[in-house]
């Protein structure tokens, strides 16, 4: 499986070298492209190379929005996305903070931008030094992603990619009210747990 991903900060870097580990074909995009972005992909190591934004989604059989939130305006032409696995990383952060979205969320946001992908809202709620060296082999230890979205195949998808690079998946439901719960002033957000304390907490949240 081929993983675009727009995006080489944080998040976008750190989920590339680890799908890269996991065996996958990642290309990885950012806003300067050039040297800029030929120094991550050299510091990411093999199996990872440069792409511009639009390379990233047409290789993707998986793509990776880590982006900034006030960059959201800047992806590639929504057809372009048309039936891929989307995977939303982003946080409503805006100059001022989190942004209030009123009765949406910035998952559902996005997916009105991109209105043929099949979005699953990810790794958004770790942070990114935790996902770079916290995973473990599969037990009762493992740390938790979570993932909302409407579509049950992608989600089933994006939950596989997450095991492979040493995490469980727990779903927190649809892209409404559980993308809700993986907000920024959610008490699942930035909180390293694992499977049976992610599904305590998300039964107090309901």
């Amino acid at each position: 499986m081929n993983i675009g991903i727009l995006g080489a900060g944080r998040i976008g870097a750190t989920t590339a070298e680890l799908f890269a580990k996991a065996g996958y074909a990642v290309a990885i995009s950012n806003s300067r492209g050039g040297d800029a972005l030929a120094s991550v992909v050299e510091r990411l190591g093999p199996g990872v190379r440069p792409a511009t934004a639009e390379e990233a989604v047409r290789f993707g059989d998986v793509v990776l929005i880590a982006v900034p939130w006030t960059k959201r305006h800047e992806l590639p032409a929504a057809q372009l996305f048309e039936n891929k696995i989307t995977i939303d990383a982003t946080n409503p952060y805006g100059a001022q903070g989190v942004e209030k979205l009123g009765n949406t969320t910035s998952s559902e946001l996005i997916s009105q931008q991109l209105p043929g992908a099949r979005l699953v809202k990810a790794f958004n709620t770790m942070y990114f030094e935790t996902l770079r060296t916290g995973g473990r082999p599969a037990g009762p230890e493992r740390l938790v992603l979570f993932i909302a979205g409407d579509d049950t195949e992608a989600k089933e998808v994006v939950a596989r990619l997450i095991e492979d690079i040493g995490f469980a998946a727990v779903d927190t439901g649809f892209l409404h009210e559980g993308g809700r719960l993986q907000e920024p002033d959610s008490a699942i957000y930035n909180v390293p747990i694992t499977v049976e304390e992610a599904r305590t907490r998300l039964a107090d949240l309901k």
